[in-house]
């Protein structure tokens, strides 16, 4: 898949939406431009372990859970390792449960981590949700920061919405179905206008 010709998308973002433009005068450049294509595997554990924890908690148990393995992780070393040595480092019977199905799904060869780079973004998210505790929304923030797709609207993400009530100066909170329509405008670049959304929220 291609990659995001930022300066292009900056371009017609600032043309098409005068308050993403805003927003760009005031942020800068896109920080999806630096966004580190780490390891697939890693980041789907990434993303199981800090559900619903601070960012300080889930570095805290990430950082536990690697040492584990020597700070190298596989699908099949996890396997070998007990519940019980896992749950010590912080992780709950939930998100244990998760992570042996994300490693089941990579081993018997149902989730092909090497193969996402050339699915398009609905086989994507098709293909992550398949394991338990990856929802869409996981999914979407894996082809934005992880695969650096360009044209990713997450509707649900509440931050977003936060963000685009307070940009676009609406009286209520946006429905999926109105933020869709509002992020045509955004298109095939909607990936970055998200980015610069969470921005404005970041700096209040």
């Amino acid at each position: 898949m291609a990659s995001i010709d930022y300066a292009r998308a900056r371009r017609l973002l600032a043309r098409r939406d005068p308050v993403i433009a805003g927003l760009m005068r005031r942020h800068g450049d896109c920080g999806l431009e630096t966004a580190q294509r780490s390891d697939h595997f890693r980041a789907l554990i990434h993303a199981i372990i800090a559900q619903q924890l601070s960012t300080k908690a889930a570095a805290t148990i990430e950082a536990r859970f690697a040492a584990i393995f020597d700070g190298s992780p596989s699908p099949a070393a996890i396997a070998r390792v007990s519940d019980e040595q896992l749950r010590s480092v912080g992780l709950s019977s939930q998100k244990l449960r998760y992570l042996r199905d994300l490693c089941v799904h990579v081993l018997d060869g149902s989730l092909d981590l090497d193969s996402l780079e050339d699915l398009a973004d609905e086989d994507v998210i098709a293909a992550l949700t398949r394991v338990n505790g990856i929802g869409r929304w996981t999914a979407e923030m894996f082809l934005m920061f992880r695969l650096h797709r360009p044209d990713v609207l997450p509707v649900g993400d509440l931050g977003i919405v936060k963000a685009v009530t307070q940009a676009y100066k609406l009286r209520s909170r946006p429905t999926p179905a109105r933020l869709t329509k509002i992020g045509e405008t955004w298109r095939p670049y909607r990936s970055v206008a998200c980015w610069y959304l969470w921005a404005s929220l970041d700096a209040q």
